[in-house]
């Protein structure tokens, strides 16, 4: 084997020594990653915190709905964008996913409400025709609740009244609706204060509550006593009084609408509390009928056909309504055997007041009421029937004083209190009528009419006789006459003697008057000459 090489000498070598560990400096290249990161946070930062919140609102089509481009307003005021637009899990409605600005956050509560906005016509009134180039638009109403809510389901139809909207809401109770709707207008003295604003059928289907909103300052005109009436189209009222055209305006003829008014009889009363009740009359009539509540029910009995009389009838006081009827009945006497007809009436004693300085003066007590009509009828007092139009044959009942009514007094004993009644005008007519009938009926007619055709036979007669033997007399007579007349006319003629001789005599009775009238003249001056004559006028 070859020989191995010699070890190397390593004691000539330098000895090794430690180095420090040397630290590393930061480059400021690494600077602008390090920033951009930053940047980059806060910016992501932001936009979660920027961020508005999401809702969903469900709709029943999506007809104008559309991802990124159906925007959401309030008051005309971008708030919000559609970002989604997707089918419900069971295909029945769509749901709408929109993202509004962050300010927005507090006012999605429980009663905020949403609707699409597009052209419509509804109460008489147009709307959304601005979005026929611009497109539709989801429509905002801010609530008051205090609940945050992130889901809704969107208005069929927008609402009539914004939720800021000054003035008050109440509720109507009718028995129909007739032809109101939404948006329907309501009047006070024919001025439109407000609209329909809703309406729902009562639980047991019997009527119909409508809400509807009337505008400040006009609420403040709704009180405690305020009648409201369906003033739709044209009301035609034909009593006792006459015939009776009202209507609010052409609006209301066309789309129908409710007016409102407090009755002059009745008090003031206090202002409305909102969503106060009231009933919806048919008519102002109606409405008007009974503002008093101070109703003192009478009933009282007729012996004579009701024929023209119904409920609602006026009771007339000379010339004033002191109540109606109420009830009409038909009921048998076990007494007499006789069928009597009750008449109940409702009676407003505030309307007859007694005659006094004071403007307010307070209702009587029972025991001054009772005194008070007891002294009436003791001097004459009584209800009777009379006709109040000739043309639709209805009839009133009218209370008037008559003295030779018989002696009655109120009967407070029965349930209701009985007023007397006396025969009415129409009762007295067709007594007097039957009383003429019978007296027709026995004149004897076949007498009368034997006589009569005699008379008018001898008339005959006469009249023959007349022109067979008096008539040509009677012409010779006047042909006689006649002649009469030319000769005279023939003897006054200008160029006859007689006429000339009566002019001459004429003059002569001028001349001679003349003479006399000098002589006069001449012995007005010389009275001496009827002694001693006329005298020669010395020179």
């Amino acid at each position: 084997m070859p020989d191995a090489p010699p070890s190397p000498d390593l004691s000539t070598l330098p000895e090794a020594e430690a180095a420090p560990k040397s630290r590393w400096k930061p480059q400021l290249v690494w600077l602008v990653p390090l920033v951009a990161a930053l940047i980059g946070g806060w910016l992501a930062v932001k936009s979660v915190l920027d961020q508005g919140p999401v809702i969903t609102i469900v709709f029943k089509n999506a007809e104008g709905l559309e991802a990124g481009k159906t925007k959401l307003k309030y008051k005309d005021v971008e708030i919000g964008l559609v970002t989604t637009v997707a089918l419900s899990q069971d295909l029945k409605q769509v749901v709408a996913t929109a993202e509004l600005v962050k300010d927005f956050k507090p006012h999605l509560v429980e009663d905020t409400t949403f609707w699409l906005v597009k052209p419509r016509i509804s109460g008489g009134s147009v709307s959304g025709l601005g979005t026929v180039l611009s497109g539709s638009f989801i429509g905002v109403g801010v609530g008051k609740s205090a609940l945050a809510q992130k889901a809704f389901t969107a208005l069929e139809v927008p609402p009539v009244i914004q939720v800021d909207t000054p003035g008050r809401e109440f509720v109507l109770r009718s028995s129909d609706l007739g032809s109101l709707e939404m948006g329907s207008p309501i009047f006070f003295r024919r001025l439109q204060v407000g609209q329909v604003v809703s309406y729902r059928l009562d639980q047991d289907g019997r009527g119909v509550d409508l809400r509807i909103f009337v505008n400040a300052p006009y609420d403040q005109y709704v009180t405690e006593n305020t009648r409201f009436w369906n003033a739709s189209g044209l009301d035609v009222k034909l009593d006792a009084g006459g015939i009776e055209v009202n209507t609010q305006s052409m609006l209301s003829i066309l789309l129908g609408g409710v007016a409102f008014e407090t009755p002059p009889e009745s008090a003031a009363g206090a202002v409305a509390a909102a969503d106060t009740t009231f009933e919806l009359f048919a008519g102002r009539g109606q409405a008007m009928r009974n503002p008093e509540r101070d109703v003192l029910k009478m009933v009282m009995l007729f012996d004579e056909s009701l024929r023209g009389l119904a409920p609602g009838a006026i009771v007339d006081f000379r010339g004033i309504a002191l109540g109606e009827v109420s009830a009409i009945r038909v009921e048998l006497d076990p007494v007499s055997r006789r069928i009597i007809m009750p008449v109940e009436v409702n009676l407003y004693p505030q309307r007859l007041r007694l005659r006094s300085k004071e403007k307010d003066q307070p209702p009587l007590s029972d025991e001054a009421r009772k005194r008070f009509l007891d002294n009436m009828v003791a001097n004459g007092l009584r209800a009777q029937m009379r006709s109040g139009n000739l043309l639709t044959g209805q009839i009133y009942i009218a209370l008037d004083f008559l003295p030779d009514a018989p002696k009655a007094g109120i009967d407070w004993n029965s349930a209701p209190p009985q007023l007397p009644t006396t025969a009415g005008s129409l009762g007295e007519l067709q007594a007097t009528l039957k009383n003429v009938a019978g007296k027709l009926e026995k004149l004897p007619v076949e007498q009368i009419g034997t006589d009569l055709r005699q008379t008018l036979q001898a008339a005959n007669r006469l009249m023959t006789r007349l022109d067979t033997q008096v008539t040509p007399e009677v012409v010779a007579t006047l042909s006689e006459a006649r002649k009469a007349v030319d000769t005279a006319q023939g003897m006054m003629a200008a160029d006859k003697p007689l006429q000339y001789d009566t002019r001459e005599a004429i003059r002569e009775l001028g001349r001679t008057a003349k003479s006399l009238r000098a002589l006069s003249d001449y012995l007005e001056r010389h009275p001496e000459a009827l002694l001693w004559g006329k005298q020669e006028d010395k020179q």
